[in-house]
């Protein structure tokens, strides 16, 4: 606890990210922590925006976890001016909205590169440091969508269930090394984040066009989800303070939710019979009787 941890934040200029900022910020008055914060090139000026400045014992650097050469960069800066990361958080993340058929390759591809594939291949560059250290921590932000798939959100599931898997994975594989693996699972957030959900280029003109056979989907999901935000316990805030509570953790566990409906969802998805559980889903989904009459 005395000695200083470096903590390393992926998409930490706005929503769960900005919050986490904070309190990290604020827990530096109580414990040594060397923080990089680090967003895309287009972003870093929320920091500023947000009082949050570059300083001796906070990095703000610009990140753009698909690529390669900027990935590699910042895990060699930070071995070589302060030992290497610590602590990991995977933070950075999108969530398309498209029903599978309105999912092109390359937009599947971006989905999964930017919310499994790079943070896993962050992961691993940082790994080798924490082994020669024996201690350090993964921390990578999930989803209730990881647990469970929803209707127009099938490839953003899809990247998060990829995440949970390889991250389960991880956290069997580094426990000799005393290398924590955690995930963190947010259900539906207080915030106007589902205004800024994008659309592929064919679910847009779905969601767009009433005589579409998906457009009762869309309309109908994006009301409720948006319903469901503006209603949530949740903030971005509460979730941040559980990350901080799991980076305080000696021995974190592999999952931790992130509200009390992921939780729930967790519950109902663990007791009910498989086939029950999916049709109380269904009939659940909002005006689903309307979905499929065009």
């Amino acid at each position: 606890m005395n000695q200083r941890q470096v903590v390393l934040v992926t998409g930490a200029s706005v929503g769960l990210g900005l919050a986490l900022a904070r309190r990290l910020i604020l827990e530096q008055q109580k414990r040594p922590l060397h923080l990089v914060l680090t967003a895309r090139e287009a972003s870093i000026d929320r920091f500023r925006d947000q009082g949050i400045h570059d300083s001796d014992n906070t990095w703000i650097r610009s990140l753009d976890i698909t690529n390669p050469d900027q990935r590699h960069a910042i895990v060699d800066e930070i071995e070589s001016e302060l030992g290497g990361v610590d602590i990991l958080v995977n933070n950075a993340g999108v969530a398309y909205r498209s029903c599978v058929e309105h999912v092109t390759e390359p937009e599947r591809l971006h989905q999964m590169n930017i919310n499994f594939r790079s943070p896993i291949e962050l992961a691993r560059r940082v790994l080798p440091g924490m082994r020669a250290k024996r201690r350090g921590k993964i921390i990578n932000v999930s989803s209730v969508g990881g647990m469970m798939a929803m209707p127009t959100m099938s490839v953003y599931s899809a990247s998060k269930f990829a995440l949970e898997g390889a991250s389960e994975s991880l956290y069997y594989e580094l426990k000799p090394w005393n290398v924590a693996v955690t995930l963190i699972q947010p259900g539906f957030m207080r915030s106007d984040a589902f205004e800024k959900v994008p659309y592929t280029i064919l679910s847009a003109k779905s969601s767009a066009d009433s005589d579409d056979p998906y457009h009762e989907h869309y309309h109908h999901m994006e009301r409720f989800i948006a319903k469901a935000m503006k209603r949530a316990v949740a903030t971005p805030d509460s979730v941040a303070k559980k990350i901080v509570r799991v980076i305080r953790q000696n021995d974190p566990p592999l999952r931790v939710y992130g509200s009390i409906d992921a939780f729930l969802f967790s519950a109902m998805r663990n007791t009910l019979p498989r086939r029950l559980y999916n049709c109380v889903l269904y009939r659940s989904l909002p005006n689903v009787r309307d979905w499929g009459k065009r």
